[in-house]
Parts: C-alpha cells; sequence; structure tokens
C-alpha cells in the first residue's frame, strides 16, 4: 500500500431519511415525507469524503449478506474507495434511522448490527494494511475497545490517528495521547474533556480546545457548525470561520468535514491548512439531502472556495 494511504477502520450504515415538519412529542404521531433509502455510516461516510476529496482509501468494515450491505458496498466503490476487505456477516448491515426537520436539523436512531463484528481481533487481520497508512481514522460507532487496541498499535508504527469521538464519552488516556488530531463538536468536546454536568464549567470552544490538549491529545479540532471551529496543538490555537450557506440537511456534514480533513493531512498540509479546506467541503455537503450523497469532488469543492474568497 502507498505511504499517502488513508485508511478508515469503522461503521457502514443504511441511511432511513424522513423529513417531517417537527419532532415528535412522547406518545405522539407525526406524518413525515416519502422515505429515502440512502448509504451512510460514520466510517463509510469518512471514507468517501477523504477519496471525493482526492484521497487513497481503504475501508475497514462489515455489512450483512442482505440488500443494504450491496448498497454501501457499490456507494463506496463509486466514490473510488477500496472495499475489497469489507467483511460480509450473516447480522443485518447497521441502519441510521434520520428524522430531518426543514431547518435542516436532525435526530438520528442507530442500530449496530454488522458494525459489532469490528472487534480486536478481526482488525488484527489487517494489520498489514492500516500499519502502512499515513492517516488511519476512526470514530466510536465501533466498539471502542476496538479503536484504542488499533490506535495505540498504529501511533507506534508512525501512523497519523484521527479520531472522531463521536458518539462521546471520557476517552483514556492512552488512547487520547495519540490522537493528532482529535475531532469532536461542542456537545462532545465537554464530555471527552469531563466537564459534563460539572458546576461552572465552560463551554467555550477555545477552552475546551486547550484543556483537550493539555490532558493530552496531540491536537485537538472543535467544530461548532454555522460559528466554524477551533483547532488546538504545538502551541498553535486558532478559529475558522465557517461559511454560510443554505442548510438543507446536515446529516454527514461532520463526517464530510473529517473525511476531507484525513485526505487533506495524507497530502501532507498542515492542520490549519486541512481545517479550512474540510469546512468548505463540509458547507457544500450540507446543501443537499443525505450523507454520501451530498458529497461531492474535489474540484466543485475547490471552486467553491474560490467563489467565496
Amino acid at each position: 500500500m502507498a505511504a499517502s494511504s488513508i485508511v478508515v477502520l469503522g461503521s457502514a450504515n443504511t441511511d432511513l431519511v424522513v423529513q417531517l415538519d417537527r419532532r415528535p412529542g412522547p406518545g405522539e404521531t407525526v406524518l413525515g415525507g416519502d422515505l429515502a433509502v440512502l448509504p451512510g455510516g460514520k466510517g463509510a461516510n469518512q471514507a468517501v469524503a477523504a477519496a471525493r476529496s482526492g484521497g487513497s482509501v481503504v475501508f475497514l468494515g462489515a455489512v450483512g449478506q442482505d440488500g443494504n450491505g450491496d448498497l454501501l458496498l457499490e456507494s463506496m466503490g463509486a466514490a473510488g474507495v477500496d472495499v475489497s476487505q469489507v467483511a460480509r456477516v450473516e447480522r443485518p448491515t447497521g441502519t441510521a434511522m434520520i428524522q430531518v426537520t426543514p431547518e435542516g436539523e436532525n435526530s438520528i436512531v442507530v442500530s449496530p448490527g454488522a458494525n459489532t463484528e469490528l472487534t480486536s481481533d478481526f482488525a488484527d487481520r489487517f494489520t498489514d494494511i492500516w500499519g502502512a497508512a499515513a492517516v488511519l481514522v476512526f470514530n466510536f460507532e465501533c466498539l471502542p475497545a476496538t479503536v484504542e487496541h488499533v490506535a495505540t498499535k498504529a501511533a507506534e508504527k508512525g501512523v497519523r490517528v484521527v479520531l472522531n469521538a463521536a458518539p462521546a464519552f471520557e476517552i483514556e488516556p492512552g488512547l487520547l495521547a495519540v490522537a493528532d488530531p482529535l475531532v469532536v463538536n461542542e456537545t462532545e468536546a465537554v464530555i471527552v474533556a469531563g466537564r459534563e454536568g460539572a458546576p461552572g464549567a465552560s463551554a467555550d470552544p477555545v477552552e475546551l480546545a486547550e484543556r483537550l490538549v493539555g490532558r493530552g491529545a496531540r491536537s485537538v479540532v472543535v467544530t461548532l457548525g454555522a460559528a466554524g471551529c477551533v483547532l488546538a496543538g504545538a502551541g498553535v490555537t486558532a478559529r475558522v470561520p465557517a461559511y454560510v450557506v443554505n442548510a438543507v440537511d446536515t446529516t454527514g456534514a461532520g463526517d464530510a468535514f473529517v473525511g476531507a480533513l484525513a485526505c487533506e493531512l495524507s497530502r501532507g498540509r498542515s492542520l490549519e491548512e486541512a481545517v479550512r479546506f474540510a469546512t468548505a467541503t463540509s458547507a457544500v455537503s450540507v446543501q443537499s439531502l443525505g450523507a454520501q450523497s451530498s458529497y461531492h469532488p474535489r474540484a466543485e469543492v475547490e471552486a467553491f472556495i474560490s467563489s467565496h474568497c
């Protein structure tokens, strides 16, 4: 495998998306629009975003022996992701049930299904692949124990680890110490920093990013939606503004950010340069429905950047 490659070890889900005027309350039924069945899952999304950004990407994961598994493999393959090592297992393909409001905000429930097969033993079968990567991408839609096991081993081999701590929890110091960067949104940053529910806890994103670096992360990116993001690490703290766009659906926007970020880091860009490109990629993605279906080729993102200078 080429030294400039990106490996994503993570989840692959089928997204069942319905648009509705408002989310239902407890015990309430509301009517929504037509159901859209789309390829998703944080790992698969990040792999597709990295590939569409111009990266050479291998995806390591598991899907069921069902039509949803076929959908995911076809979507990733069409984007240029190498899916030759994806396992087909007896459990059903992971599924995410997504509600989208007119403002583009979403609520998501995930049934992991085949993603639970991503154990440490499973990952160790591919040591020659992830151990030769330039950048290795993780999130917590697969087993945290697997993430910690592989990330620490990969870092020992000199692989750069991009850790998207979503869903979030307080991370063990050994795993935090290899994150370069740790990518979290504002809510996740509070949880990972150990400030959840603490009296008088600061939610200032700069303070949170610096606190996470102080706890051991090599670098940190805190995404803030329409407010942009904050990055910290190696003695540098910076804010990167967001683009002003008409958001149609924010599903997968964070994954678009992570995938584009990984692509730029694999190209040798600085963290700030990578974050700026990833911010534009995410802004382009929210203007279309769905996750992978909203990720555009690099040339279109570069044209968007040029038109918004």
